[in-house]
């Protein structure tokens, strides 16, 4: 065999290990969404009055709902506690160790405390737990372990035990920290839907969301609004509206009346089809050129209703809208672009 055919019989191999090893790796990870969804299908299953009398602690209570663990459970715990916080239910997350250094501070009687751990039966929460007791606050565990030391001191226990943790070797938590966040989920969802949290009462604590935009934007907040808006009077040559459009770099003017309303418009797309047709129309005025009673939208509306607007006009969808006051005369210029730009965008 000459050296060329055995380098590329080695190549082959090569590559062949490389595709198996490639396809077992596919495998192992395949399985790791099976067994944590099959983790998750049974904690659904076990759902029941437990998760019912848990709701009814937290909202029976008048103050916080406190999330609380150690390690990984720990960082579910924030998680979670951010969750509650940003659907109504105000929340933080507090440190078993640190609470014993002066965080227990924070916890009141009216409080209800969540404690997330797999065992229930660490160092740290044996030593937590009692302090709590003694504040009179209620506790709901979030265990894997129904006869552990946390099970034993809580007034409701939610059952997030997993049959096995997902994962080659089956140690590092994983399908049990997956079953303990989306059960925090589920907290977050039913107080939302006890306490008629709506979409509006998110956008409030999200105002700097996409969401809080599309439900809290206005078009006030986006327009154009002074020397920024392009507008010329009725009696101006076409030659002077172009410059307008030019300077503003919008792609349009309004015309505008005696008495400063508007009464009409001129796009970029007029101008071509007008100086197509009449090369000498330079100079005749706007009025006689103009596209009469332009679309406008009102100041206050939403900016996500007012792009819906444009993608849905007839014929075709529109780039702008003059906003106008009462009187008719107009008080800002609203661009798609404007709107996209504050990262909304029609549904």
């Amino acid at each position: 065999m000459n050296p060329d055919t055995r380098a590329g019989t080695s190549a082959r191999r090569s590559n062949r290990k490389t595709q198996s090893a490639a396809s077992l790796e596919l495998r192992l990870a395949r399985t790791v969404f099976d067994e944590e969804i099959a983790g998750l299908g049974g904690a659904r299953d076990r759902l029941g009055a437990a998760f019912e009398r848990a709701l009814d602690v937290i909202s029976g209570r008048s103050g916080r709902l406190i999330v609380s663990g150690v390690g990984k459970s720990g960082l579910i715990a924030k998680k979670i506690a951010a969750t509650l916080t940003s659907t109504g239910t105000p929340s933080f997350y507090i440190h078993p160790v640190e609470a014993a250094h002066g965080d227990l501070g924070l916890v009141n009687p009216d409080d209800v405390v969540l404690i997330v751990s797999k065992s229930g039966m660490s160092d740290e929460l044996r030593q937590f737990i009692p302090s709590l007791r003694r504040l009179g606050v209620k506790i709901i565990a979030m265990t894997g372990d129904d006869k552990s030391f946390l099970a034993k001191s809580s007034d409701v226990v939610l059952d997030t035990r997993v049959e096995k943790e997902a994962g080659s070797l089956g140690l590092a938590p994983t399908t049990s920290t997956t079953v303990s966040l989306v059960m925090g989920d589920a907290i977050a969802s039913a107080l939302m839907e006890r306490s008629g949290f709506t979409a509006e009462d998110f956008a409030r604590v999200h105002p700097s969301g996409i969401l809080g935009k599309r439900l809290t934007l206005t078009v006030a907040e986006l327009m154009r609004k002074g020397k920024d808006i392009p507008l010329v009077r009725q009696d101006t040559p076409l030659r002077e509206a172009l410059f307008e459009i030019m300077e503003k770099s919008i792609g349009c003017t309004g015309v505008a009346d005696g008495n400063g309303a508007l009464i009409g418009i001129i796009t970029d797309g007029d101008l071509k089809r007008i100086l197509a047709k009449r090369p000498d129309a330079l100079g005749i005025p706007v009025k006689d050129l103009m596209t009469p009673k332009p679309k406008t939208c009102p100041a206050d509306m939403l900016a996500a209703d007012a792009l819906a607007m444009m993608e849905l006009n007839r014929p075709g969808p529109l780039l702008m809208y003059f906003v106008v006051d009462e009187a008719g005369k107009p008080t800002g210029l609203l661009h798609m672009h404007d709107i996209l730009k504050a990262g909304l965008s029609a549904e």
